[in-house]
């Protein structure tokens, strides 16, 4: 699974964004979609998912502000962001998840290669 990510750019804190991901390949195989983010010198961390039932989760620091989407076909997925902060600055990027047994447990992981991510910085 190919991934690109777009929609990023400079906004000022309070601005919105709305990130797209184009998915192309073996979509599938996919089981969820999910955005992530990072931080300049930060690990790369998980933001938000939307399921092929669009079952949506999201981090704690994004509820409530970022709304994660797909349009029906599935071949794009969507961060809306709202109510932006500086602390959301990061490279955004986008993967396609599957399922897997974690010890018998149903869990998720990504599995498309990652692509270039998008660059959201939250400035004055």
């Amino acid at each position: 699974v190919q991934l690109v990510e777009s929609g990023g750019g400079l906004v000022q804190p309070g601005g919105s964004l709305r990130l797209s991901c184009e998915v192309s390949g073996s979509i599938f195989r996919i089981d969820a979609m999910a955005w992530y983010r990072q931080g300049a010198g930060k690990q790369r961390e998980w933001v938000a998912t939307i399921t092929s039932g669009s079952d949506t989760n999201y981090t704690v620091p994004v509820k409530g502000r970022f709304t994660i989407s797909r349009d029906t076909p599935g071949n794009t997925v969507y961060l809306q962001m709202n109510s932006l902060k500086p602390e959301d600055t990061a490279v955004y990027y986008c993967n396609a998840l599957e399922v897997y047994s974690d010890n018998g447990l149903p869990s998720l992981r990504p599995f498309g290669s990652w692509g270039q991510g998008t660059q959201v910085t939250v400035s004055l």
